[in-house]
């Protein structure tokens, strides 16, 4: 599991890196940190049913995007984070809407896997008041 999460990690420094997105802006490690929850959890619960994980990226102008997918059928309920529970999705959450972001579980066609999708906001310095 350690050498998965670490992996995505690494990828996803090196995507935002590419796309100008550095590890000092205040979007970054909230978003590797999201991002090592979602795969951690994939890993861990989706494993028997899918080996392999796979993590979509996507960015606008304003907006990083990306995604955690697995072959697994359950599609877990993204809700509000409640006080006093840690780590899996309730970080997620926390994380995600603190930023002002979005999370949605997006289910593949054939019903036997889905995707989970977290859109974050990039406010660069010049876009501040």
């Amino acid at each position: 599991m350690g050498s998965a999460v670490r992996i995505a990690r690494e990828t996803t420094e090196q995507v935002l890196a590419e796309w100008g997105i550095g590890r000092r802006h205040p979007a970054a490690d909230p978003a590797l940190l999201i991002l090592s929850e979602l795969v951690t959890n994939s890993v861990r619960h989706a494993a028997p049913t899918s080996p392999n994980v796979t993590v979509i990226y996507a960015a606008g102008q304003d907006t990083f995007a990306f995604a955690v997918h697995d072959r697994h059928p359950y599609r877990p309920p993204l809700f509000p984070p409640v006080a006093g529970t840690g780590g899996g999705l309730g970080t997620v959450m926390e994380l995600t809407l603190g930023l002002g972001g979005t999370a949605v579980v997006r289910g593949d066609a054939d019903g036997r896997g889905k995707s989970i999708w977290i859109t974050l906001p990039l406010q660069s310095p010049s876009h501040e008041a």
